[in-house]
């Protein structure tokens, strides 16, 4: 039990949860009031393998890191539950099976290259380059995060032949929901974890700037998120306008107030935005997946 409990460890399960929940409204919008119950469990099942390769091949690359931060020391490689060559294995196994599984079960090639994109960015991209050489690492490396729902919608659009568009600026727009989403929430957390940062040598923003330039550019980048939330209110309804106006506020409103907190030199909280950047995220997908699941008149429908 052990040893099984340790090979799921090298998995992520709660980033693959975050993961699995951008899929699900994806799949969800790109066939608007229809709900297909086996695609989307074929979907997560295929998904989850891809992001558990990801995750298990970044704890093997990133080994000497996780040694150095008191944040990682408890993670399986660390503590010799699971040999290096053992995880790299099972993270083989995982993509494998992973590529096959959405190529030939869920009839779509392109989620399956997805997948295989995925890995080869977090890994070589992300982990081995970006992470350890530049402050912008979250930045571009959080695109690897952002899949999920390319993957999601492939499938869906692969499998529905109604002759209606393919709309993939919805799905291009949810990347981008992420994509900008990643950094504020990322920094965050890092924010808390400075020190650890610092001396496994990783050059995270609030590492090689002060807590005032940290906030602020979590700041903007949460502007940006929200901003671009509403880029997808003409393809919903009332319930997702109200989602993404209510929830974009209150993100906004504590990364607001973080940043005027470090401006005045008091002390802060970080994990308070960390937390509600997952609740923010949470909240306006949940949403967009019951306003698909609705499938009422679009805002677009009903004003044109």
């Amino acid at each position: 039990m052990e040893t099984i409990k340790a090979y799921f460890a090298l998995t992520k399960p709660r980033v693959i949860e975050l993961l699995l929940v951008a899929a699900i409204p994806a799949m969800l919008q790109a066939d608007r009031g229809n709900v297909h119950v086996w695609l989307i469990l074929a979907t997560l099942l295929g998904g989850w393998m891809g992001a558990a390769a990801a995750n298990t091949f970044n704890m093997v690359a990133d080994y000497d890191i996780d040694q150095k931060m008191g944040r990682t020391r408890a993670r399986p490689l660390v503590r010799e539950k699971v040999t290096k060559k053992r995880a790299a294995i099972f993270a083989w196994v995982l993509l494998i099976v992973g590529v096959l599984w959405l190529g030939v079960l869920c009839n779509s090639w392109l989620a399956a290259f997805f997948i295989v994109l995925t890995n080869w960015f977090y890994i070589f991209v992300y982990t081995k380059w970006l992470k350890r050489r530049t402050w912008q690492n979250v930045i571009w490396g959080g695109a690897a995060g952002c899949m999920p729902v390319l993957v999601g919608w492939a499938v869906i659009r692969d499998n529905v032949d109604d002759g209606s568009p393919d709309r993939w600026w919805q799905a291009i727009v949810m990347f981008l929901i992420i994509f900008f989403w990643t950094p504020p929430h990322t920094w965050a957390l890092a924010l808390k974890y400075r020190e650890d940062y610092a001396r496994a040598e990783v050059p995270m923003l609030p590492v090689v700037a002060s807590a005032e330039e940290t906030t602020r550019q979590i700041l903007i980048y949460s502007w940006i998120t929200v901003a671009i939330s509403l880029a997808l209110v003409p393809a919903t309804s009332w319930p997702y306008l109200a989602a993404a106006v209510i929830a974009g506020a209150a993100f906004l409103v504590r990364a607001t107030q973080l940043h005027n907190q470090v401006k005045r030199g008091e002390s802060v909280k970080p994990l308070k935005l960390f937390i509600l950047s997952n609740n923010y995220l949470a909240a306006v997908f949940l949403v967009l997946s019951i306003d698909a699941i609705l499938g009422w008149e679009t805002i677009a429908e009903v004003v044109f």
